[in-house]
């Protein structure tokens, strides 16, 4: 069995090293041409073409959302999900490095396509658009919509200055505020107008004080998108957006309340009006089922990755993700995979540089092939596979 076992994994390997250079040159197409999120059609066309090709199932615009795809190999009884992210940041691209997870994900399906069926596999590339919006996303919307149905389990790679096996992610609801007051002339006439800024004003005030009453793990943090028209006219309309994190949703309820008081405030002291919009589809904690990231550690260090001990650091410094939201449903990983970016951090610029750089067409293949070797385990391992089966029979 050791033998059967060690030759799939060279298999796929191998299927993986025939491949490289067209995974590599995705990656780098991708990134050269960022989209934001539910507008990706060229990273999705150009991933569904790729997949299509390595003779996989594809089927585009699932669930009703226009860039989002599963493509599909294998029937068998055992059925694993690898979810691909592709979208970019306003105005920083690829700082997130979803070019790499997109690659990685299709690297790892076409590693193990004509593999499928021998190990019992059902394995789904699915495409998840707008990881970025921070509310009602792609996995959000896949997983109300019936993406996710029928599927054991879930994985996906995450770029990152350094590995990690489970980072920690936090809840997390994003929401515009608008506040509506009543223009006038700045300086002839103050006492007719209400000022929408002044409302948003106050409010970020009220945010400022309640800092020191919300759990340590807890954030909040926005930017104004609208603040008037012009210095002389009191500001009628003001926007803002923010995001609210906490360590739960659970967690994320109360805080969520006491941020939208201290918007109640601006409105209350100024007589603007206050709208809310959005928030209603938070991003949830993230949990690592246990099994398969020992699995997927194995497998990385066997490819020479290093797993330094910094899961103290990352845990302080935790985002957010819609696989969190997967993860409650179905046991999934989300590791980080290591792009040697230091000292550029995820969401600099600097880091959308080093998502191109040979470190990270290394990690490309390093994190599809850690998934693959991963998705053969979970096959293969009589334990982990009857547990996978049963927990979402």
């Amino acid at each position: 069995m050791h033998d059967d076992n060690e030759k799939l994994r060279c298999a796929a390997l191998g299927r993986l090293d025939a491949v490289r250079d067209q995974l590599v040159g995705l990656s780098h197409r991708i990134h050269a041409h960022p989209e934001l999120g539910f507008g990706e059609a060229r990273a999705c066309a150009w991933l569904t073409e790729l997949l299509s090709d390595a003779g996989m199932a594809v089927q585009t615009g699932i669930c009703e959302l226009p860039t989002a795809f599963v493509a599909r190999c294998g029937g068998g009884p055992l059925h694993v999900a690898i979810c691909a992210e592709y979208d970019a940041l306003p105005g920083i691209g690829h700082a997130c490095g979803h070019n790499l997870i997109a690659a990685m994900a299709a690297g790892a399906g076409m590693a193990v396509a004509g593999l499928a069926d021998d190990l019992g596999l059902t394995v789904s590339i699915i495409g998840t658009p707008a990881e970025e919006v921070g509310d009602a996303s792609g996995k959000i919307l896949l997983l109300e919509r019936g993406a996710f149905d029928g599927i054991h389990a879930a994985m996906m790679v995450h770029p990152s200055p350094v590995d990690a096996v489970a980072p920690k992610a936090l809840a997390a609801s994003a929401f515009s505020v608008r506040y509506t007051g009543r223009d006038s002339h700045a300086s002839a006439f103050p006492e007719l107008g209400i000022n929408a800024l002044d409302a948003l004003t106050v409010a970020q005030v009220a945010l400022g004080l309640i800092r020191q009453h919300i759990p340590p793990a807890a954030r909040f943090h926005g930017i104004v998108t609208q603040g008037g028209d012009a210095p002389n006219i009191v500001p009628a309309h003001t926007e803002a957006r923010y995001i609210v994190r906490a360590e739960t949703l659970a967690g994320l309820a109360d805080v969520r309340e006491k941020v939208l008081r201290c918007f109640q405030a601006g409105a209350l002291a100024t007589g603007a009006s206050l709208e809310i919009v959005g928030g209603s589809k938070p991003y949830a904690e993230l949990h690592h089922d246990a099994q398969l990231a020992a699995a997927y550690r194995r497998n990385a260090q066997s490819l020479g990755r290093v797993f330094p001990d910094v899961e103290e650091m990352l845990n302080k410094a935790a985002g957010s993700t819609d696989m969190g939201n997967v993860s409650l449903k179905l046991p999934s990983i989300h590791p980080f995979i290591g792009i040697d970016s230091l000292p550029a951090v995820n969401h600099q610029p600097g880091f959308a540089a080093c998502c191109v750089r040979p470190a990270a067409d290394r990690a490309v293949y390093d994190g599809a092939a850690a998934m693959a070797l991963t998705l053969i385990d979970a096959a293969t391992d009589s334990r982990m596979r009857e547990r996978l089966l049963v927990a979402r029979s």
